[in-house]
């Protein structure tokens, strides 16, 4: 895990400077702190900071090909290097390191751009191509899963591109102004996606993508994987699973560094753990964090977990600081993201780097097998509405429409979530599920003439492009699929990138091995969710090897105490934040009222004073100048 930046001037007498460069870089320190390297040809600049994990003393980047008419830089992990090594060693080509990364030249001369359809990893990488001096050409490429990200910005100058956006703003692309659109999206959904970046003037590659530009051209972006859209898969054997739940956990412990994992009291991260201890001759080294809040912690499980498998195990009770949020994750977030859960994150792996340089985690368990609640209501929303038909259906939804909010009642009296959705379309109803306010109420915030300037934007219209691409006629597979192009990628993937990226740890996904989702996240519904819960198939595969009280216990989430959080240390920040927001965006009157309806208990706005509270310390940090059209 690394991070790079560069940039590729479309005049043929453009020079980059390598301080320009090192400014840029020095925005990404904490991505690479234990080297740095660079690459100028003519108008075309590469900046590598590295985190050592492959070739500690060799993998010096960037890399070249033999006669140095190719640069690259990498970041991440290519798990099947030794393989594609061989073969180009026997097809003549010559290594300086045994980095996974340098195979990456190589190959691209063999197969051109289709190169990284051999590839399985992790990884971003920026590919300078001078073989035709006369036409220079750059590619851009980046995982299938969009576990590492990539951003750039393309102007009549050229083309800037960096990990964090911060690095391209330093490279002068882009412009210090958030686009209107993305503040209605973050309001909504509490992060923003999607190809474009918060950022006027910056995108974000998409997942699964390369980027291919010369000078004088418009930028040329190809998908090469996605999940299948034509037809689930048939039910698989938990011999099958586990076979290759094991494979992609032991092509994930490649390291020439301090290796371990997350250790929770979760499924996923135990099913890791538990497959590390299998496949590897070395011991497991677990690191677990609890909190004093009972509600949130789990560490009593994780302890027994690892004395199960004899694992080497560092613990800690956590106080999570929501202060955080005002520094570093400031900083380090370059886009708002209002999951509280950033600030844990970046505790847990703040921990972890003391122990560990990579560190194993069971992020996309929950994608993969439909392991989140809402998926298990989806379908018995769907259930329902079969049963009812049109005509039902419709009365219920009326019904939810005049149901009162009870957000102070007991969980049994608080239907009208299940009886709106019910009535709607089940993608607009999903959508619901994934979103934190409503676009109405997020409108409603707003100062009056940018609500109108908004309104012919919805939020929903992105993710329903996604919800209807498969073919198969399943709503809990959409959703899934829904979610892998969304919110996995632009929320719980670039939370914890951002959030261990920001004390240097590299981690790694197993489960979001690109060979495991494609065979199992289009199963069957029924194997995936049954009753009243999801990771069907994972979870009975996993009988013979964790016990009842790990999969058979309550999920709890990884989740912060965000309501004592905003009654406690946080009501005087958040009450200066909602003072400091700009007037042309907010309708302050509106912020007031809605953080007094919170102290006097009438409404639950934790999640969006929250928000508001993340937006206003990003917007400070970063220089936010305005909005842009």
């Amino acid at each position: 895990m690394c991070g790079l930046c560069g940039v590729a001037l479309a005049g043929h007498d453009a020079r980059v400077e390598a301080a320009e460069l090192s400014r840029a870089g020095r925005t990404i320190l904490h991505r690479g702190p234990d080297d740095d390297g660079t690459w100028i040809r003519g108008g075309f600049g590469l900046l590598f900071r590295r985190l050592s994990i492959i070739d500690v003393a060799g993998g010096h980047q960037p890399f070249e090909n033999e006669d140095g008419t190719i640069g690259l830089v990498g970041n991440g992990e290519v798990y099947n290097y030794a393989e594609l090594r061989r073969e180009l060693v026997a097809r003549g080509h010559r290594f300086r390191s045994q980095s996974d990364i340098e195979t990456l030249v190589h190959l691209y001369e063999e197969h051109g751009e289709r190169f990284v359809e051999r590839l399985v990893g992790m990884y971003a990488f920026a590919l300078a191509d001078f073989r035709d001096p006369r036409a220079p050409k750059l590619v851009l490429g980046r995982d299938r899963l969009g576990i590492k990200p990539l951003y750039y910005a393309h102007d009549e100058r050229g083309i800037a591109f960096g990990s964090e956006t911060k690095a391209v703003l330093e490279l002068g692309f882009g412009e210090r102004r958030l686009r209107r659109e993305k503040l209605l999206d973050y309001l909504v959904a509490g992060y923003v996606g999607g190809e474009d970046a918060a950022w006027a003037g910056m995108r974000r590659l998409p997942p699964a993508s390369t980027l291919v530009w010369t000078p004088g051209t418009t930028p040329r972006i190809e998908r090469h994987w996605d999940l299948p859209t034509d037809a689930l898969r048939p039910a698989a054997s938990a011999e099958e699973l586990l076979e290759l739940f094991d494979r992609v956990v032991r092509d994930h412990l490649i390291s020439d560094v301090p290796l371990g994992a997350f250790l929770s009291g979760g499924i996923d991260s135990n099913a890791v753990v538990d497959a590390m201890a299998r496949v590897s001759e070395r011991k497991v080294v677990a690191c677990s964090v609890g909190f004093r809040e009972k509600t949130h912690d789990e560490l009593a499980i994780a302890v027994r977990s690892a004395a199960r498998i004899g694992a080497e195990h560092h613990t800690s009770v956590l106080d999570p600081d929501p202060a955080l949020a005002i520094d570093p994750l400031s900083w380090l977030y370059d886009e708002p993201l209002a999951d509280p859960s950033t600030v844990p994150t970046y505790l847990v792996s703040k921990m972890a780097r003391e122990h560990v340089t990579v560190a194993l985690s069971g992020d996309g368990g929950d994608e993969v097998f439909a392991g989140y609640r809402r998926y298990v209501h989806d379908v018995a929303e769907n259930r329902v509405r079969a049963t009812l038909g049109a005509g039902g259906t419709k009365l219920v939804g009326a019904l939810g429409r005049t149901y009162p909010k009870l957000d102070w009642a007991p969980r049994v009296f608080r239907a009208k979530t299940f009886l709106s959705n019910v009535g709607l379309d089940p993608a607009r109803a999903y959508w619901n599920s994934v979103t934190q306010l409503g676009r109405d109420d997020a409108l409603a915030l707003l100062e009056p003439e940018l609500a109108r300037s908004l309104a012919g934007h919805d939020p929903f219209e992105a993710f329903e492009r996604h919800y209807r691409t498969p073919r198969v006629d399943d709503a809990l597979y959409r959703a899934q699929y829904a979610d892998f192009h969304t919110y996995l990628p632009d929320q719980i993937l670039a939370k914890v990138d951002r959030a261990s990226m920001g004390v240097s740890l590299e981690v790694r996904p197993p489960i979001l091995d690109h060979r495991f989702v494609e065979r199992f996240a289009p199963l069957e519904p029924q194997e995936k969710v049954r009753g009243s819960r999801g990771k069907h198939a994972f979870r009975e595969a996993l009988r013979s090897r964790l016990p009842s009280e790990i999969l058979d216990g309550a999920k709890r989430g990884f989740d912060t105490p965000l309501k004592a959080w905003i009654r406690g240390p946080l009501a005087a920040p958040i009450a200066d934040a909602l003072e400091t927001l700009p007037a042309e965006w907010f309708a302050r009157e509106r912020l007031r009222s809605l953080l007094a309806e919170h102290r006097a208990g009438a409404r639950d706005h934790g999640r969006t004073l929250w928000s508001l509270f993340v937006l206003e310390h990003w917007r400070r940090r970063h220089v936010v100048v305005g909005l842009a059209s």
